[in-house]
């Protein structure tokens, strides 16, 4: 179920998302016996799954991969990459797998999609995720959906868990920035048409080019401490959910209402 995207991938184009779901959702991942990730349209080459085999690892020992893909021939030239904790399925939304996975990572793969059908396309990966348990303090899987340039550079996802939305992330090689709105053109679908005035995303993007220019005397110490200094200013005024350990990273992470299209 889905649509065959262009499959154009890169080696370690999705190290930013990757970083993320490792430092805010290992814990999860290591609480239970056998986690399952779906990297879900890797594309035309399968190297996006096994660099997220090898990242999970790193932070849950236990968890598997299993890269799905909707074109059958990716997935027949994909199958020499598979080994012990990586497999590779032919499939789409509907996510198929005898379990439910604790991750679904979908990368770039709603670009090509009209915005009206982001929501159903949430709502179907999110029934898949594990349900969260209250009893054992777990929130279930997480759906991680969204969009970045050929090399990984500039990075905008949202995070959902089986209840839905939760956050939004901003993730940049700062060297390469210019000004947090340069991250405009790297929105997710659900995002990317709502960036004009009248639009959350389009006050929080304003918001963050005046913070960013005012922290321009910390440019001095480098672009970290530059966008250290403006994201803090930003989290007076909108609800950023992490801090400086993240901030670090060239992230900031917000609450995904605040950031909601309108309507």
């Amino acid at each position: 179920m889905g649509t065959v995207t262009r499959g154009t991938t890169n080696p370690n184009r999705l190290r930013r998302m990757d970083r993320w779901i490792a430092a805010t959702h290992g814990h999860e991942l290591r609480r239970v016996s056998d986690p399952v990730a779906v990297d879900l349209g890797y594309g035309a080459a399968p190297w996006t799954a096994v660099e997220l085999l090898t990242r999970l690892r790193a932070t849950a020992p236990r968890a598997r991969v299993v890269g799905v893909e909707i074109e059958p021939a990716r997935v027949a030239a994909a199958q020499p990459y598979a080994r012990e904790g990586l497999a590779f399925r032919h499939g789409g939304f509907e996510i198929p797998l005898p379990r439910r996975p604790h991750l679904i990572r979908a990368a770039n793969v709603l670009r090509q999609y009209d915005e009206a059908e982001v929501a159903g396309v949430w709502a179907r990966l999110c029934a898949r995720l594990a349900p969260a348990d209250p009893v054992r303090g777990s929130r279930g899987g997480l759906l991680v959906e969204g969009t970045c340039d050929e090399i990984g550079r500039r990075h905008v996802w949202v995070a959902l868990g089986p209840e839905g939305p939760r956050t939004v992330t901003f993730a940049t090689r700062l060297g390469s920035l210019e000004r947090p709105s340069d991250l405009a053109e790297r929105l997710p679908k659900a995002l990317i048409h709502r960036n004009v005035p009248g639009e959350p995303v389009h006050a929080f993007l304003r918001d963050f080019d005046r913070a960013w220019a005012a922290a321009a005397p910390y440019a001095s110490y480098g672009a970290r401490q530059r966008w250290i200094r403006a994201v803090r200013d930003l989290a007076a005024d909108w609800p950023v959910t992490d801090g400086p350990a993240r901030w670090r990273q060239g992230e900031v992470t917000l609450s995904w209402g605040a950031l909601a299209p309108r309507g």
